[in-house]
């Protein structure tokens, strides 16, 4: 962890893995570069190298597995899985573990985040003197905006002076921090600086991936909405720094949040919703026209992916490591071969719906079960659910050279290469299931005509549970064999996308008692939800339009509990929810109780699990490491620090 006098004050800004842009390029050309100067930014080279350092900086906060983990884990979509350390088990809040100043892995977001608003400032303050066009200039805004908004989420209120004056750029180390407001980090940071990047920013984005109007416009509205959802404060959560709050200005900052989105969704310049769902996350269709912000990665380019991106991965940033957390071991699943002896059936793959496994963090049952947002009545109509789980396991064994020509699946029957091993299916289903099989290893049962060993969803433990193939890697140079399944994913993470400004407008209409709006909004993407063209699971074409039932079954009133369902069916997994939950003051509501198996390979009954989260721990701590570098008193530290880690 830096200290305060490289985070919040830095000379010379350090931004590790710092780039510099080709301008005969369409796409960010990145070279190693070790830091900035002041004079570094008087030059237009000089300022798009300081704006390519600020896209090369998401990659040491997105793809980051352990800042995948405290978005998501002790929500009500993960809880820790079997192979869990305290990273993952503090974070759950079940008493497992203890979230503190020391163990929070918000300190991945902490630590990267002033450096580069400091870099975003510097940026702003000479290219201005160098009279750099605006438009350039508007990324960092951008960029400035983005981190503090961030920052205000998770912490609070934060500091805007780093040193030099507020939101200065600074040059001269500083061992001493005040805190401003949430108030004025939105009213003197946030807002401005979006709306300043909103007027100036163009339509297309300058180079592949970069900023546009509309990427400020998606970030401006939910800046908006969440101000409102803090100004309103309906469940009294407090505040730090301690401050006034107007409950009656809450209103028109969700009209901004409502016709900001609607002003983006009306003028979608470059971006546009993808046919199906199973389009947005397929590897093969990454950077498509929904996606609107990604932490880069590039399977062949060393210093694209600022670290080794292939054989065994670190699991360290700059990596894109996060889809290890969400999978389980199915290289544990075991079978006898046609040779007659035991072989793995299912091995290690560099594909998207298998990769490295470290089963750090397991999926919920109750998400699966009656009452959930996934459950039967929504997996037979919704397509996102077959795009968002892998749920059936196919046998890879002939690519990992084994002589066999089948193994011995349920049943006794046989089961080929490249077909079902084993699957998940749903409580309907798992109502037939012969759990005297005990089979693959993992004590799964059987069901009457079928080759694949299969347990329940409402029988998820802390060992198996469903991959989420939304995240995972993806590799060209397999060729027939598993690939290199054990690196950092080549793949581009993704942080914003054009479907969201359709569910912030709709969480903003129900604020606002729009309900026709809010229903439309969110039928616009529920409508699309009903299509499949492609079943990832079974790995086969289809022609399934669910679309009609899909908007027959949104119900007349939609609510913010239906939000937060449409927000999990959207974007499971992608570290959303945590953000989610917080905003709308629901948390402890939507996860203070959940339900899993135990972490034995054959374990599949649910046990009950209590979370305790109290309104202060709305706000992460302030990190130790930070508190560290202050040359403060411990009174003033103790100030610092949020209320609940004291």
């Amino acid at each position: 962890m830096k200290s305060l006098k490289y985070i919040l004050a830095v000379g010379l800004v350090s931004c590790g893995m710092v780039t510099v842009l080709n301008s005969c390029s369409d796409v960010l050309d990145e070279q190693p570069r070790s830091q900035f100067d002041p004079t570094f930014f008087t030059t237009e080279t000089g300022i798009e190298g300081g704006l390519t350092a600020l896209y090369a900086h998401l990659r040491y906060i997105y793809g980051n597995g352990y800042y995948l983990n405290i978005c998501e884990t002790g929500t009500d979509e993960y809880t820790y899985a079997q192979s869990a350390d305290g990273n993952f088990k503090d974070a759950d809040l079940s008493g497992a573990g203890k979230l503190d100043a020391s163990t929070s892995r918000s300190d991945v977001l902490w630590g990267q985040a002033f450096s580069n608003i400091n870099t975003a400032s510097g940026v702003i303050e000479n290219g201005e003197a160098a009279g750099i066009n605006s438009s350039l200039l508007a990324e960092a805004y951008f960029f400035r905006a983005f981190d503090y908004f961030l920052l205000v989420q998770t912490f609070g209120g934060v500091p805007l002076d780093l040193g030099a004056g507020e939101m200065k750029f600074n040059t001269s180390p500083v061992r001493v921090s005040t805190r401003n407001t949430v108030a004025e980090v939105y009213t003197k940071a946030i807002f401005p600086d979006l709306e300043k990047a909103v007027a100036d920013l163009p339509e297309n984005p300058r180079l592949t991936g970069t900023a546009t109007k509309n990427l400020a416009r998606l970030f401006l509205a939910k800046a908006y909405l969440t101000y409102a959802w803090w100004l309103e404060n309906p469940n009294n959560i407090p505040t730090y720094p301690e401050c006034q709050r107007n409950s009656g200005e809450a209103s028109s900052y969700y009209q901004k949040a409502y016709d900001t989105a609607m002003q983006a969704i009306n003028n979608p310049g470059p971006y546009k919703l993808q046919n199906t769902f199973y389009d947005v996350n397929l590897a093969q269709n990454d950077r498509n026209s929904e996606i609107m912000l990604y932490a880069d990665h590039d399977e062949n380019e060393k210093y694209g992916n600022g670290g080794t991106g292939y054989g065994w991965g670190s699991g360290g940033s700059p990596e894109n490591f996060a889809y290890w957390m969400t999978s389980w071991n199915y290289g544990n699943l075991v079978a006898v071969g046609s040779t007659g002896g035991n072989i793995n059936p299912i091995s290690r793959e560099a594909v998207q719906a298998l990769g490295r496994p470290w089963t750090r963090m397991a999926a919920i049952a109750d998400n699966f079960m009656e009452g959930g947002a996934w459950e039967d009545a929504v997996k037979a109509i919704d397509s996102r659910y077959d795009a968002t789980f892998t749920l059936r396991y196919h046998t890879n064994f002939d690519k990992a050279g084994k002589p066999d020509t089948y193994v011995e699946g349920a049943n006794g029957m046989h089961v080929g290469p490249g077909e079902i091993f084993f699957s998940f299916v749903d409580e309907k289903t798992a109502k037939d299931i012969d759990w005297s099989a005990n089979g693959g290893g993992v004590g799964a049962g059987s069901l009457p005509g079928r080759s694949d060993f299969v347990v329940s969803v409402s029988n998820i433990s802390r060992y198996k549970y469903p991959i989420n193939w939304k995240i995972g890697m993806y590799r060209t140079d397999n060729g027939s064999g598993l690939g290199s399944p054990n690196g950092g994913s080549p793949r581009p993470f993704n942080i914003a996308k054009f479907s969201e400004l359709y569910l912030i407008g709709a969480e903003a209409a129900v604020k606002l008692g729009k309900n026709a709006d809010a229903r439309k909004l969110v039928n616009v993407l529920r409508e699309r939800a009903g299509k499949m063209t492609f079943s990832q699971n079974d790995n086969v074409e289809v022609s399934i339009d669910h679309s009609a039932e899909m908007l027959a079954a949104t119900p007349q009133t939609i609510t913010i509990d239906y939000i937060l369902d449409e927000r999990q069916r959207e974007f499971w997994g992608e570290g959303y929810r945590w953000f989610d939950l917080v905003r709308t003051q629901t948390w402890a509501q939507k996860a203070s109780t959940y339900h899993i198996a135990g972490s034995g390979a054959a374990d599949r009954e649910l046990s009950e699990f209590k979370r305790t989260i109290t309104p202060e721990l709305y706000l992460r701590p302030i990190p130790q490491g930070q508190l560290d570098g202050l040359e403060m008193t411990d009174d003033e530290k103790q100030a610092y620090q949020n209320p609940a880690y004291r």
